[in-house]
């Protein structure tokens, strides 16, 4: 089932949650909402699932106005992020809750009830639990029933709301690829809300990032991670370093590095930021070729195969003294030999320019 949102808009008193927001969900994609605290991101979620009404815009299910529908006709399954389970029920009850309150005309003879719950635990591995209790659970496994408990009433769209963040880094990780393997499985419409970057691009098959209660941009996790719309995306989605410059007609002047800058052929004289992720500058002992950037080792930390440089600038300019992260790998860091104290050249191998906001 589809999904589209048409010009939302809600207001909690003065504050503005969601500003015109309009985007499209497809048929079997897993869609995450990712983007700070305040952002809207789960105020979306609620008004798509009926359980916030909008003051304007409109929520369309396969095409047909959900808008004005309750929760209960949207045939919406939603996953909380402190599970919500029922303490005093078994995991089996817990599971078969959503199918036993149906209108009795429209609910299943107690033989189908458990055969739809006993293959819903069997989906999500938890079918040996079926008579133990929330508290005998751990997070990672009453947050699998959670999920197969919304999935009982065979809902069209499925939504969750932070569904792993009461978890430690460890069993995250883990659930983030089970639940990639499980939507694989089913093709079920999902939209799941997370502040979590990694997260969001590891599991998702498009990626909506929010800030301030409109959409900076719509993408797959490569689109929104290489090639960012504004800075805000550029900042929010992993660490960058920012060198400042001007553009005039096409070319860019970035801390004495020029380069072609094309999307901007029009600028004239204007001031601008290039944004460079850690692993795209190039570092050597010497300087090779032109525009290289003078720097020092300030501190080594190696994580795994990857070796994390911070670097300070050299120089008595504007911009001397100021910190560069770098990621190099640590086959280059042993070609390298550095130590801290040692004095290297930087060069970025690529970079996206952006005019420089006027204060």
């Amino acid at each position: 089932m589809s999904i589209e949102v048409r010009n939302l808009s809600k207001q909690f008193g003065d504050f503005a949650a969601l500003r015109d927001v309009s985007l499209e969900v497809r048929t079997g994609e897993l869609l995450a909402l990712l983007g700070p605290s305040g952002s809207g991101k789960t105020t979306l979620l609620r008004v798509i699932a009926g359980l916030e009404a909008a003051d304007a815009g409109h929520v369309l299910f396969q095409g047909e106005d959900a808008t004005g529908q309750h929760v209960r006709d949207r045939q919406v399954g939603f996953v909380f992020q402190h599970y919500a389970l029922f303490r005093n029920m078994t995991i089996f009850e817990n599971v078969a809750f959503g199918l036993r309150v149906r209108a009795k005309n429209a609910r299943p003879t107690n033989t189908e009830i458990s055969d739809r719950v006993h293959d819903l635990l069997k989906l999500v591995q938890l079918d040996w639990l079926a008579d133990r209790h929330p508290h005998q659970l751990s997070g990672g496994q009453r947050q699998r029933v959670a999920l197969a408990r919304a999935l009982a009433v065979e809902p069209k769209v499925l939504l969750l709301d932070e569904p792993f963040g009461a978890l430690d880094a460890k069993v995250r990780k883990e659930l983030r690829a089970w639940l990639r393997r499980l939507h694989d499985e089913m093709h079920i419409t999902s939209v799941f809300v997370t502040h979590d970057q990694e997260e969001a691009l590891e599991v998702a098959d498009r990626v909506v990032v929010m800030n301030e209660g409109h959409i900076e941009q719509i993408g797959t996790p490569d689109e929104v991670y290489e090639q960012p719309a504004s800075p805000f995306v550029y900042e929010f989605l992993g660490k960058v370093n920012l060198f400042h410059g001007r553009l005039h007609k096409g070319r860019a002047w970035i801390d004495g590095i020029e380069v072609d800058a094309p999307e901007h052929i029009e600028a004239e004289e204007l001031a601008a930021v290039a944004y460079v992720r850690p692993h795209d500058i190039h570092v050597d002992r010497v300087v090779n070729g032109s525009g290289a950037l003078a720097a020092h080792v300030s501190h080594i930390l190696s994580v795994g195969p990857i070796v994390r440089l911070e670097l300070i600038r050299d120089g008595d300019g504007d911009n001397s003294k100021e910190l560069i992260q770098v990621e190099i790998s640590k086959e280059r860091f042993r070609e390298l030999q550095l130590t801290r104290g040692d004095r290297v050249f930087i060069k970025p191998s690529r970079f996206d320019l952006f005019p420089a906001k006027i204060h």
